[in-house]
This record gives C-alpha cells, sequence and structure tokens, in this order.
C-alpha cells in the first residue's frame, strides 16, 4: 500500500512547488517507506511513496504511459481478469503489478474503467493533454482521498497531514466542524476533512479537475433488487463469495498473516488462508491482541459472555497457524493516544485506535500484509441494532444516541434540538441514498437503512481507524468482508435468512459449517478487544484532570471545563450514556478529551 499526493495549478508554474511537495512527500513516507517518486510537469506535481507488495521491479510510481501518469494507494483483486482484456485489446505489459493494469485500463477506457476494478483504493491520473485530473476512490471507502480546491486547481493527499504542509491549506477549524468533533466524532460527515478547507472524496466516487472546474459523481450505489435464491442457495453463494474474496487478497510478493481474535470473523479468514497456505506446503502465520491482567480483570456480560484467549488458543491449534499474541499494558496503551491521534490527524476511538496502533507496529516488525475481517458486522447482521427492536427503529445513529449529552460538554452549547438537528442532517442525507423494493414491509425497509447508515458511518469509521493505525507502520492490512460483490449480494438478502436461527450473523455461521470447529462457528459475537484493567479508568481520569489544571489546556476551548471536572468528581455517573457504541464509554470519553488537546496543540488548529 502506499501514499499519494499533488497539485494541480492552472496559473502558477508547479516546478516551483517542489520544496512544499518534497515536506508532504516526507509526512506521508511512513504509508510507503520502501521507495519514492515524483512527476512534475508545469500544471501538475505528483509525489508517490510506496510499499512494495506486488512486482518489486517494475510497480514504481509516478506510472507514465503515453499522456497519462498515474499516482495509486491500493490492490485490486481482479488484476489478471483485466490484463487478459487488456491484452485481447492489445495493450502490451512490461510487469505484472496492479499499477500498471490500473494506467492502461484508464488509458483505454477512461472514467469507465473504475467500475472494473474490484480492490482497495486511491488514485489519481493526469492527462497531461488534456490537461485534466481524474480521482477517484475505492467503493467502500477502504483507502482514503482528502482534497483542497485552489483559486486555479487543487491540491490533494491520502491523509490530511500531507495537505496540512501546503501553505494554501489552513488548519482552520469552524464551529460547524467543531460540532462535528462533539456531536459526530469519531466519525466523519460523508466528505468530511473537518478543517474548513480541507474535503474528501466519499467511497464511491470519482472527480475530474479542468480548468473549468472540479465535479464530483458517483460511480456505484446499491440497488435492490428480489432475492430469488433459497435459503440453501444463499448460504452455499454467501460461502463461495467470502471464499474467493479471502483467496483474492491472499496474492502478495512479501509475506501475509492473518488478525486471529478468536471470533467468527477472522476466524473464517484464517482458516481459508491456512488451507490456501497449507496446500502449497506454508504454514500460516496468526496474531492476536491481548491486556496484561485481562484474564483477572474481565467480567462477563450480555454484551461479551467470555474471553477472547481461550478462543485464540483453539483456533491457533485448529490451523495449524504459527501464532504470535501482543500483550499490552495499561501505560504503553495510554501513552499510544497521542501517536493514534497523529496518525489519524483527527480525534479518533481512543484505546480502542491506539491498542491497534501498538498491534500493527509489532506486526509489521514481521510481515508488510494482513488480513483482517472488518466489514461482516456491519454487512451481515452482527451488532446488537440489528437485532433489538428499540434500537433498530431509533430515529438516528444507533450507536451514538447521546447527542443531548454530548452537546451538554459544549462550551458553546448547542440546545438539545440543535444539536439532534445537526446529526439529523447527516443521518437524513444517508438515508436519502436508500433502495427499496415496493414489497419490502417496514422491518425490511429500515434493514435496508440500517444497512447505509453501517456502511456510510460506523464501518467507515472503522475502516479509516484500520488504514491510519496500521500505514503508520507500512503495515498493508486487506478486508476481506468488504469485497463489493459481497456487499452487493448482502444488501438483498432477506432479514430472515441473514438473521438464521435467530443469531447475529445467522446465515455465515450456517455457510460457514465444515470450515470452523462448530463451537467456534456458533460462539456469541465478541467485540474488538479492550483492557478490563480498572487501572486505565484511573489512569485516564488522573491525566485529564491534570490537563485541566495546567497552563497548557487547550480542550476546554471547545469543552467545558466545569462539565469535565462534575465527570471527573463524579467518577463519570454525570454522563450516563456511551459515546459511540459500546468500546467507548467513561474511560474512553476521558480518552477522547486528551486526544482533542493533542490534535489541537500539534495542528495548530485555528478555532474560527
Amino acid at each position: 500500500m502506499c501514499g499519494i499526493a499533488g497539485q494541480i495549478g492552472y496559473e502558477e508554474n508547479m516546478r516551483r512547488m517542489s520544496g512544499v511537495m518534497q515536506q508532504m512527500s516526507a509526512v506521508l513516507a511512513p504509508r510507503g517507506p520502501d521507495a519514492s517518486g515524483l512527476y512534475c510537469d508545469d500544471n501538475a506535481f505528483l509525489v508517490h511513496r510506496r510499499l512494495i507488495v506486488i512486482d518489486p521491479e517494475n510497480g514504481a510510481q509516478p506510472m507514465s504511459h503515453d499522456n497519462f501518469t498515474l499516482v495509486y494507494n491500493g490492490e485490486l483483486y481482479n488484476t489478471e481478469e483485466i490484463r487478459r482484456e487488456l491484452l485481447r485489446r492489445g495493450v502490451e505489459f512490461t510487469g505484472h503489478s496492479d499499477t500498471e493494469v490500473v494506467l492502461k485500463a484508464y488509458a483505454v477506457f477512461g472514467e469507465d474503467s473504475v467500475k472494473m476494478f474490484n480492490g482497495i483504493f486511491a488514485f489519481a491520473v493526469w492527462d497531461s493533454r488534456k490537461r485534466t485530473l481524474f480521482l477517484a476512490r475505492d467503493r467502500i471507502g477502504v483507502k482514503p482521498l482528502f482534497y483542497s480546491l485552489t483559486k486555479d486547481g487543487i491540491i490533494f493527499a491520502s491523509e490530511i497531514k500531507a495537505l496540512l504542509k501546503h501553505p494554501a491549506v489552513k488548519p482552520i477549524v469552524t464551529e460547524d466542524g467543531i460540532a462535528e468533533i462533539l456531536l459526530i466524532g469519531p466519525a466523519k460527515r460523508t466528505g468530511s476533512g473537518v478543517f474548513r478547507d480541507i474535503r474528501e472524496i466519499p467511497a464511491a466516487h470519482c472527480g475530474l479537475l479542468t480548468e473549468d472546474g472540479f465535479t464530483l459523481r458517483r460511480y456505484w450505489e446499491l440497488k435492490a433488487q428480489p432475492h430469488t435464491e433459497n435459503f440453501t442457495e444463499t448460504s452455499a453463494h454467501v460461502r463461495e463469495l467470502i471464499t474467493d474474496a479471502v483467496k483474492r487478497q491472499l496474492v502478495s510478493d512479501v509475506p501475509l498473516c492473518c488478525f486471529l481474535s478468536g471470533g467468527l470473523d477472522s476466524s473464517v479468514i484464517s482458516a481459508i488462508a491456512a488451507k490456501e497456505f497449507a496446500e502449497q506446503g506454508k504454514q500460516l502465520s496468526t496474531w492476536s491482541i491481548d491486556y496484561k491482567f485481562n484474564h483477572r480483570n474481565f467480567k462477563a456480560s450480555s454484551f461479551q459472555p467470555d474471553e477472547d484467549a481461550p478462543w485464540i488458543v483453539k483456533m491457533s491449534e485448529f490451523l495449524n497457524s504459527d501464532h504470535s499474541n501482543v500483550e499490552l499494558d495499561t501505560l504503553e496503551l495510554a501513552d499510544a493516544l497521542e501517536d493514534s491521534t497523529l496518525a489519524r490527524d483527527l480525534p479518533g476511538m481512543a484505546d480502542v485506535d491506539s491498542s491497534l496502533y501498538l498491534f500493527c507496529r509489532e506486526i509489521k516488525k514481521r510481515f508488510p500484509v494482513a488480513l483482517s475481517g472488518e466489514g461482516a458486522d456491519e454487512i451481515l447482521g452482527g451488532y446488537p441494532w440489528y437485532h433489538r427492536k428499540e434500537v433498530l427503529f431509533y430515529d438516528g445513529f444507533p450507536w451514538s444516541t447521546a447527542v443531548p449529552e454530548r452537546a451538554a460538554l459544549m462550551k458553546r452549547p448547542m440546545s438539545a434540538c440543535d444539536a439532534e438537528e445537526y446529526v439529523r442532517r447527516s443521518y437524513d442525507k444517508c438515508l436519502a441514498q436508500t433502495d427499496y423494493l415496493d414489497s419490502d414491509n417496514p422491518t425490511a425497509r429500515r434493514m435496508r437503512e440500517m444497512f447505509l447508515l453501517n456502511l456510510d458511518y460506523f464501518m467507515a469509521t472503522l475502516l479509516d481507524r484500520k488504514d491510519r493505525m496500521s500505514m503508520a507502520h507500512g503495515l498493508e492490512v486487506r478486508v476481506p468482508f468488504c469485497d463489493y460483490r459481497i456487499v452487493e449480494y448482502a444488501y438483498n438478502i432477506p432479514w430472515e435468512m441473514k438473521s438464521y436461527t435467530g443469531r447475529e450473523k445467522g446465515l455465515v455461521r450456517h455457510a460457514m459449517e465444515g470450515i470452523l470447529p462448530e463451537d467456534v462457528l456458533w460462539r456469541k459475537k465478541s467485540p474488538y478487544p479492550k483492557t478490563h484493567n480498572p487501572n486505565y479508568m484511573e489512569l485516564m481520569s488522573q491525566r485529564l484532570r491534570a490537563l485541566l489544571d495546567s497552563d497548557d489546556c487547550r480542550v476546554t476551548e471547545i469543552v467545558s471545563a466545569d462539565k469535565l471536572r462534575e465527570m471527573l468528581d463524579s467518577d463519570g455517573r454525570s454522563f450516563t450514556k456511551n459515546w459511540y457504541g459500546q468500546l467507548m464509554t467513561v474511560p474512553q470519553i476521558y480518552a477522547y478529551m486528551l486526544q482533542i488537546d493533542k490534535w489541537l496543540k500539534h495542528y495548530d488548529v485555528i478555532l474560527s
């Protein structure tokens, strides 16, 4: 995987921008630690940082062909099918990289080429003859792409930090951006970069810059279709799609491993991968994460009835994998909050981010590529809000019901009504994309809406987290459940099939029979592993209190110091709801405030 950046200017000579572009390239170096490249002409300056995964010799970028020059971040999983079609049309290739396939597909098919690609990607193609720039992002939004419009063109980059290295992009955050951080965060509104001057190419969108301006359009959307297969056929179809997606994503010229939590999703991916490895005479490596003293501090609940650790041991033995467990302690988890904030360029999911940041750092010491299980819960019905009617029909984002409570923390508090209206605009905009069948009953309609809400917000937040925390260490993480073919198919599967036997992801469990041990197959969903050590709450309380007492506190420029002290004095009881889903409770709210403070300071944020 890689990092890309660039600027197009129709009035200013881009050759003069070398110093700025070098700075943008430097901050993207963790995304592409293996090589770097530049392209420049009078109107365009393109930057690439490369993490070598496929075709080390022939995949260097920027890559040019005729009048087209490409910078590309991603992986295609149908490279060979597209290559065969291009060969049939007389196109010649010098290597076997997917980069060359993307470039030459664009040269032949133009903007429509993006519809051919099955993969995770963000790329830019400069046409020096027509003086146009084409930008595109994958259907699910696994790979990031941000931009800022200028008076005579555009600046773009894989990460916000690169854009902020450009003097034309100011670190200004308006009241709207503050509301986004405090009312929607750690999620972002679709297309938002939070900073006033920064936008994000939304998932499944592409854009074209010409001398007349920049136009953005959606190239893929989910369509409601009648589901014509019976349950047995549907189960077989799901098994085939998941298996094919995993196999496609095992292609690599460098070592590859799998995340393994002992839950359904990572176990399915690891089992398919282990079988493929064994057939090639190789042993799969798997990785898990845990926390010091978690066994001592774990308390079972309806949300998480048991620990992951015994299930990880069971699965690694079943797979005969070379397994590594990364154990974190409270202090390093807390200390990594700052690093994870800088990796994300925004306040994130607190220790949920910092733990993944540390986990990926350890994996990268041995592996440049990993597979992970994100996406299954969102599209195949794994979360509680799919199964509890009072949450399913909640008139808002079901993982973020504390909007009035969030609003009350703001230094300039919005009324509960105004705050709800602010969030509702994002909610309603997302629902407006939903495609229904006339035959859909109220539950079926709501399930389609929930699918879109999860795809555009909850899953997008987790994918942002996964990309930034992994790429901060130059680790490419692939997510097979985000294969758009699975997403398209899942959108039209009736809920009665998805929830087979009344279980979360019941259909997937049936589809994967014989691949996993029976007890693993039917184990209750377990969330991303987090620390259960009460010391974490104590440490976050201490650090937030110390920050509030310091002379160098910026979080209170946007959050009420009195409200934070009230929370601390009541041991969090003054804030009775979760901040974001089940993983951000009181200690994570404190951590989020620490992240906001670090973000305001590090980026020298100007509040407007």
